[in-house]
């Protein structure tokens, strides 16, 4: 299967400081990929690299064989980020046919529509984002990111303050883009969600990879162990 992210020989310094130290993987087309660390060890600085938000100190950061470049239409990213980017003042429906608009959907009203009833915002069509509660901005913001059938979603910690209901819900609207050939690269602290969806994974540490490949491979290269168990055992004692 051909990969539609490659990151070569990474390296990553803010001034005296090492963030990323040589770091390689992959991701396959139509996998759903952990990039996976505690608070610190480099997941969020190697995603905005990738996405051309950092210019890496050295080193390949690739998507589809190229660096991205949002203007070239051959390649769709979804990026969700930690923090949400949404204009607060105006309406859910304004900001969802403004985002929908911008990534080409030819009823991006009817589109958004759609959603809200799925993930049961249907009655807060018309409310302005702020008045939202932080899981329902997330849930818009979820349905931004994956406007115009993405090839590749990154996903940061996408069910962050969440409730088992709405976890359940968004991990199946994930699975179902999935199931229609996108890329998933997801960060998340739940390793339940790791185990249920995830096809590879990479744990890092200090900007390092302390372990790299399938779920499988990752449990026995652990004598066995569960990934909340390796998780605790790489990094114990950190603040999360």
């Amino acid at each position: 299967m051909k990969n539609i992210v490659e990151v070569k020989n990474f390296k990553m310094r803010f001034g005296n400081k090492i963030v990323i130290s040589d770091l390689s993987f992959e991701v396959k087309k139509g996998e759903i990929f952990g990039l996976l660390g505690s608070n610190g060890s480099g997941k969020t600085t190697t995603l905005r690299a990738l996405l051309g938000f950092y210019r890496p100190t050295a080193g390949e950061l690739l998507i589809d064989g190229k660096k991205y470049d949002p203007e070239d239409s051959s390649v769709v990213v979804g990026y969700l980020p930690e923090e949400r980017g949404l204009y607060r003042k105006e309406t859910v429906i304004d900001t969802m046919i403004y985002f929908g608009e911008l990534k080409g959907l030819k009823n991006p009203r009817e589109w958004s529509m759609k959603y809200l009833k799925r993930v049961g915002l249907l009655d807060k069509v018309n409310e302005k984002v702020e008045k939202l509660s932080g899981g329902q901005q997330q849930k818009i913001q979820l349905g931004i990111t994956i406007m115009g059938n993405p090839k590749l979603l990154v996903l940061d910690e996408p069910t962050k303050g969440f409730d088992p209901m709405n976890r359940k819900l968004l991990m199946e609207i994930i699975d179902e883009l999935h199931q229609k050939g996108a890329a998933v690269i997801l960060i998340t602290h739940y390793m339940d969600e790791v185990e249920k969806l995830c096809d590879r994974a990479i744990l890092l540490k200090d900007g390092k990879a302390r372990a790299y490949g399938s779920i499988a491979e990752i449990k026995k290269e652990f004598g066995g162990k569960t990934l909340d168990q390796i998780f605790v055992e790489i990094y114990g004692g950190e603040d999360e």
